[in-house]
């Protein structure tokens, strides 16, 4: 049984939609990253608080026809590969706001 998991965005990204495919910047190295239609849904919508598996089964499996649990081990490797390069954030247990969004120092 897979271990319950949610994602969130970095906070030192820069990303644009461009098309159908998203463009990420890592504010790290200046790294450039193009995330097809299906990986752009899955970093659209990892807000920290949604289950990864909520999200591939209403977002990815409603849009595409990809086996429920052939798309959420791509989705799980795809938020490791991207949490690999700074770009997510993974954990088992929902992420507060400020822990994904901190406030600037003042």
């Amino acid at each position: 049984m897979n271990k319950t998991r949610y994602i969130a965005r970095a906070t030192r990204i820069a990303a644009r939609m461009i098309g159908d495919e998203m463009m990420i910047m890592s504010g790290h190295d200046s790294s450039l990253f193009s995330l097809n239609a299906t990986a752009s849904i899955l970093w659209q919508a990892a807000d920290g608080v949604t289950p990864l598996a909520q999200i591939v089964e209403e977002r990815i499996c409603g849009a595409f026809e990809v086996e429920p649990g052939e798309a959420l081990r791509d989705a799980e490797e795809l938020a490791a590969a991207l949490a690999g390069h700074g770009l997510l954030l993974v954990s088992d247990s929902p992420m507060s706001e400020a822990a994904v969004w901190p406030k600037e120092a003042p």
